[in-house]
């Protein structure tokens, strides 16, 4: 009985350390797989380039790029102005675009109530501050959409020589913009800017912009 008992001690014994053995010959032959791998990698082998060049290629990750249209109503000494700003989101610096008088004179906007005066299409004075903004409708764009609404815009600005308050005036000239653009717009261009872009808003939420033909 303690022969028995101490052969099946031996052959336990004997299991384990083949069991070890085999163990820790798998563990050198992997480690040396790598190795060798390692290896040939850095020393350029022809083998390495064959295996690395047969890799698929992963696609570089784009970039999400958004672009703008924002329809914004100012404060103004008389009864507001309609103008845009227009860029891509994340981007400080902005672009404007509305339509006005070509001074800062009163004569100009009081002769403008009558007939046509000499207009400019850029910033005018508190475009550019929050503090005196009324209302904004933004509308995002892809780059492809952006590309061609901003082209539209140049054009506007660089045919629209001259200003008048009841027909040539400011709500009208981002009003053609918003059509350009496929939006619904409000039925009269005499509105108060303010008013006239809280109405764009509410006529266009979960509208998707439609680039028109070009000019």
């Amino acid at each position: 009985m303690n022969v028995l008992s101490n052969n099946t001690r031996c052959l336990r014994g004997l299991a384990g350390l083949l069991a070890i053995t085999i163990w820790a010959g798998f563990g050198i032959t992997s480690g040396h797989a790598q190795s060798v791998q390692v290896t040939r990698v850095a020393t350029g082998s022809p083998d390495a380039a064959a295996e690395l060049a047969a890799q698929p290629a992963k696609p570089a990750p784009k970039a999400a790029a958004r672009y703008y249209v924002d329809f914004r109503a100012r404060t103004a000494s008389s009864y507001g102005h309609a103008f845009i700003w227009y860029g891509r989101v994340g981007q400080r610096a902005v672009e404007v675009a509305g339509l006005h008088p070509a001074t800062d004179s009163v004569i100009p906007y009081i002769l403008g109530h009558i007939i046509p005066v000499p207009s400019e299409t850029g910033k005018s004075y508190g475009d550019l501050d929050e503090q005196y903004l009324t209302a904004s409708y933004r509308v995002f764009l892809s780059e492809a959409e952006a590309r061609k609404v901003f082209a539209y815009i140049k054009h506007k600005q660089a045919t629209s020589p001259v200003w008048n308050a009841a027909t040539i005036n400011c709500v009208a000239f981002i009003s053609d913009i918003a059509q350009y653009m496929g939006l619904e717009v409000p039925g009269s261009n005499l509105l108060y800017p303010e008013e006239w872009v809280n109405r764009l808003r509410t006529l266009n939420r979960g509208r998707k912009v439609q680039i028109a033909a070009a000019p």
